[in-house]
């Protein structure tokens, strides 16, 4: 008790701490929704998700509202937050529109500039999950890393516009896992998947071969300073899990 004392007077007392804070358990919130380890219809309570993520109650608040904004949990009155049920066409409206915001993103990021030493990352970025293609095996670990640098790469071109209001609209059409196949680890995506198309490949699976090449060809867009064309084929990659979707999903 009074380590969470201690800590929500460091919160009060300092805003940035309070953002990284909140953004912590945003994104460890966010994680635990859309991939159903918090079923829908579950009652939030600030009280007891603190005690689970051994933090004070004020970035768990500060979370829960974002996270109502997004629209992953809904709030009344009477029952405070409850997690929503996130449906298929949920997820198939939230790429479209990240697809435009991102494909926004790779515009900005070049008109405003790339540093050397963040074109840099973004390169030894890409590098690193051509390397994990190329050895070609296929696991979980491995899944989860390839995602793991898939994310480090959207969000350095989204860090570099420059453009707050931009990220965050981006971070709100996150319905969806990243941290793996959607498909496969998506409850209101897997449930409309046969289950041929959620077995985890033993070996690199056609679409993240898809993905890498798109990767390497937005970056290659971005050195070239065509910030038209690293749009065009970012909206694209984005847009090719959703035509991935439709061809293996059984919509009713």
């Amino acid at each position: 008790m009074v380590g969470q004392t201690n800590e929500s007077a460091d919160v009060l007392a300092d805003p940035q701490y309070a953002e990284m804070a909140t953004h912590t358990v945003l994104s460890k919130l966010r994680e635990l929704i859309v991939t159903g380890n918090i079923a829908p219809d579950t009652r939030l309570r600030a009280e007891a998700l603190a005690e689970q993520l051994e933090v004070s109650r004020t970035p768990v608040r500060s979370a829960l509202a974002l996270l109502s904004a997004e629209g992953l949990v809904s709030y009344s009155m009477n029952r405070g937050y409850t997690v929503r049920a996130v449906t298929i066409r949920d997820v198939f409206d939230s790429i479209d529109v990240r697809a435009a915001l991102e494909a926004l993103a790779c515009q900005q990021s070049v008109e405003r500039g790339w540093s050397d030493r963040e074109l840099d990352k973004l390169d030894t970025a890409v590098r690193q999950s051509r390397a994990i293609v190329d050895r070609g095996e296929w696991s979980e670990a491995i899944e989860l890393e390839w995602y793991g640098i898939n994310r480090l790469f959207h969000r350095s071109i989204h860090f570099n516009t420059h453009n707050a209001v931009l990220r965050n609209s981006i971070r709100m059409t996150l319905v969806y896992p990243l941290m793996g196949d959607v498909a496969r680890i998506c409850p209101s995506v897997a449930a409309h998947v046969p289950q041929r198309d959620r077995q985890l490949s033993a070996t690199v699976p056609d679409h993240i071969r898809a993905s890498q090449t798109d990767h390497e060809h937005v970056l290659a867009a971005i050195r070239a300073g065509d910030g038209e064309e690293a749009g065009r084929l970012m909206s694209a990659h984005v847009l090719a899990t959703k035509t991935r979707l439709h061809a293996i999903a059984t919509l009713r």
